[in-house]
């Protein structure tokens, strides 16, 4: 492992067909996929599972997990504001951590970004479910996978418009909900029921005790992957030394009002029992939406066809995340020789085209999931992708650590410092280590702590097998250049 002793350059040799990004996304799209990326399938369906598990208290999860998330997004944020590219915190953990951490962190998030790629077509699919439950959910998610595919090879500003449109439809759906819950409750029209008194009775604020609020952690996590995908916009955005910033320190803004806000006005519409006893009805508490089914409860049908068309967004608006990130991913590590050259190839129009499709590839396989099983796809996925996220985060925390240290090293200061760093490092280290006992005590998901170790090895595994490639292929060049 090694630690660079200066700021590492950020140029790049390209290779022969290969082709560079463009800066096309403004300082609105920059702000609106920051805001975005915060509002997403994790908030409209992992809720359910969450509501199961910790009851009212949730809030409380909800605000604790979004200020460890706000820290991660800042330690990111930070390393940004210094160097702008477009594989984000793979580049700095191989920069100032070492070569193997870069390579995993790389093939990490593009396996991660995959499985969630998958979740969102499956809980899409689901969606339209609640109009027409006769169609199979892989159909839906054939006809999604297509459409936002085919939206990601225009150009980046197709996509940034894309992202904002839907971005601004579920920021503003959310918005009118909770102004709708906080007009229903100061009206008496939700009925009788609908009372703030709902957070503390029906068994109390913590109905399953601090054991269910610890339990509901990891799926409460979940709902915050997402806010990383920031620092892949950085390449591409205009003037990211100001936008970046501000996009950042808005998080913890956001999380406050969409997380904690729209929880509140939830539980209090509805006694939470009362919620779950409809979640279960409709036969899977970690397939519906319980924002869509309380205003269902209540009889707003004009209000829940509403909510359901925004979760359907919301779902097709992370997606959408999901196949740009990870094409810019790709398309940084093929430039430093750490996947395949063709995924450096880039179109006319600045689109990594072939990074596009790789990916494509792989989430295709969530149509064949969701034809096999049908019923268990989703938490499954879930469970897989909330390891991969702690996995994600302790490279981001990791690397901020080693990048202060080589910032301090060489005398420098970061222009956009992470508040109360080293100490919240360790803070969020000692977090992701309780979320990592949480999946294992969920017998349900504890598969996915099996697969950490064994995912780890294989990546180093081919870690060794490409730095042997890679140093046959130099002695080869030497020879051919020995013989000319």
């Amino acid at each position: 492992m090694k630690s660079q002793a200066q700021m590492p350059d950020t140029g790049r040799s390209e290779s022969a067909g290969t082709g560079e990004l463009k800066q096309r996304l403004s300082n609105r799209h920059i702000q609106l996929l920051a805001l975005g990326g915060a509002v997403g399938t994790g908030l409209f369906l992992g809720s359910a599972g969450v509501l199961e598990l910790a009851g009212p208290s949730m809030i409380l999860g909800y605000a604790a997990v979004g200020v460890i998330m706000f820290l991660i997004a800042r330690y990111l944020g930070e390393m940004l504001v210094e160097t702008q590219v477009p594989d984000s915190f793979r580049y700095f953990a191989h920069n100032f951590w070492g070569e193997f951490p870069g390579f995993f962190s790389g093939w990490n998030c593009f396996l991660l970004y995959v499985l969630v790629g998958m979740i969102e077509l499956t809980a899409a699919g689901k969606f339209v479910q609640f109009w027409w439950p006769g169609i199979p959910t892989w159909a839906s998610a054939l006809v999604f996978f297509v459409i936002v595919n085919a939206l990601n090879f225009v150009s980046v500003r197709t996509y940034g418009e894309t992202e904002f449109w839907l971005a601004v439809i579920k920021v503003g759906a959310v918005v009118g909900m909770i102004a709708m819950g906080i007009f229903l409750l100061g009206s008496g029209k939700a009925g009788p029921d609908a009372t703030v008194a709902n957070l503390w009775t029906h068994g109390g604020f913590l109905p399953n005790g601090w054991h269910g609020l610890i339990m509901s952690l990891a799926f409460i996590s979940f709902s915050f992957g997402g806010l990383e995908m920031l620092g892949f916009t950085a390449a591409e955005a205009k003037n990211p030394k100001k936008t970046i910033p501000k996009a950042i320190n808005q998080v913890l803004f956001r999380i406050l009002i969409f997380y904690v806000g729209s929880m509140l006005i939830l539980m209090a519409l509805m006694p939470w029992t009362s919620l779950l006893a409809a979640l279960k009805a409709g036969g899977d508490t970690y397939g519906n939406s319980p924002f869509v089914m309380v205003f269902s409860v209540l009889g707003s049908k004009l209000a829940a066809n509403v909510l359901n068309v925004v979760v359907l967004t919301a779902a097709l608006s992370v997606y959408n995340g999901m196949v740009y990130c990870n094409s810019r991913l790709l398309y940084g590590m093929a430039r430093e020789g750490q996947t395949p050259r063709f995924l450096a190839k880039v179109s006319s129009r600045g689109v990594p085209y072939a990074g596009i499709l790789y990916p494509a590839a792989y989430t295709a396989l969530c149509i064949v999931l969701n034809y096999v099983m049908p019923r268990g796809a989703l938490e499954l996925l879930m469970s897989l992708v909330v390891a991969g996220l702690v996995l994600m985060w302790v490279i981001i925390i990791v690397t901020h650590l080693k990048f202060r240290a080589s910032m301090q090293r060489n005398g420098k200061q970061a222009a956009f410092p992470a508040p109360f760093s080293p100490f919240t490092n360790y803070l969020c280290l000692a977090f992701m280590l309780l979320i990592t006992v949480v999946l294992f005590l969920t017998p349900a998901v504890r598969i996915s702590v099996y697969a950490m170790p064994f995912w780890v090895a294989a990546v180093y595994g081919a870690f060794v097998l490409q730095r042997r490639v890679v140093r046959r292929q130099r002695r080869v060049d030497e020879t051919s250049v020995g013989v000319l």
